[in-house]
């Protein structure tokens, strides 16, 4: 059994939340230049440029990529053979959250309470997910989410006789539906299977699979590449401006559902596709 202090897990969560909303990452940067490269329209070439400048300028000097620097959603996979000491994980995830916003001087954007809608004033609670998988480590993702692009979320409970024709109808109309409210070039996330709330979790931690890598499954591999082609044809383009990439990626997830249901959530990111790790 290995010991790991939480005061660490609060220092790594600290440090990803300003990098994650500093630092565009590398695969999302990399997307950005092929669809310039190859976008059609030269108000989408010019809408990606200076996308791509806002990043560089962005890291060069630790600045928000966005203004709006989000949610934090903490996933930590905590290994079996960890023994966590020095205090409770949760208080520790908050106050990395609150240290790492106030350091990067991000924007605190979350209410107490959804109804009265009172600041936080640090940024806190984060919407945190821990799973338990095998080993001695502990591996921690902070993604930030802003509300223009979780706002486009949806969720149907499709029945198993719509099967993949059904989802790619649904995902497709629901994508398009949200135009430039989610700022595209967007990566779409879709959780297929579970429960409702199992098909939730599934879409959102399908944006953190590098974009451009598919499923391995040849068959949800051949959904995701249908359902970009089809989202990127409706010409909505960069920042809703007109162009052929109105997304960078589709990337599908995947869980065991009940022979009577057929679970689809669809989890929107923007361009500024934010997230960054560490492992203790």
């Amino acid at each position: 059994m290995r010991e790991v202090e939480v005061s660490l897990i609060a220092a790594a969560v600290r440090d990803c939340c300003i990098e994650a909303c500093c630092y565009l990452p590398e695969d999302v940067r990399e997307a950005l230049v092929r669809a310039r490269d190859d976008e059609p329209s030269e108000l989408g070439r010019e809408v990606l440029d200076i996308l791509l400048e806002n990043a560089a300028i962005a890291a060069e000097h630790e600045v928000p990529i966005c203004q709006d620097t989000g949610l934090a959603v903490v996933f930590v996979e905590l290994g079996q053979d960890v023994r966590l000491v020095g205090g409770d994980l949760g208080a520790a995830v908050d106050q990395g959250v609150r240290e790492g916003y106030a350091a990067g001087y991000l924007r605190k954007s979350v209410v107490g309470d959804p109804l009265q809608r009172v600041n936080t004033g640090d940024n806190t609670p984060a919407m945190l997910t821990v799973e338990i998988v095998p080993g001695d480590e502990v591996k921690i993702i902070v993604a930030p989410k802003g509300a223009g692009s979780e706002n486009m979320s949806a969720l149907a409970m499709l029945t198993p006789a719509d099967g993949a024709d059904g989802v790619k109808a649904f995902v497709v109309e629901r994508v398009i539906a949200a135009g430039a409210n989610p700022c595209p070039p967007i990566i779409v996330g879709v959780g297929i299977g579970g429960t409702m709330d199992k098909a939730a979790l599934l879409a959102k931690k399908a944006l953190l699979r590098p974009v451009g890598r598919p499923n391995p499954e040849v068959h949800l591999a051949e959904l995701e590449s249908a359902i970009l082609k089809e989202v990127n044809a409706s010409g909505i383009g960069p920042q809703g401006l007109g162009g052929r990439y109105m997304a960078l990626a589709v990337s599908i997830e995947t869980a065991p559902a009940h022979i009577a249901s057929l679970p689809v959530a669809i989890n929107i990111q923007c361009h500024a596709a934010r997230h960054a790790e560490r492992v203790i």
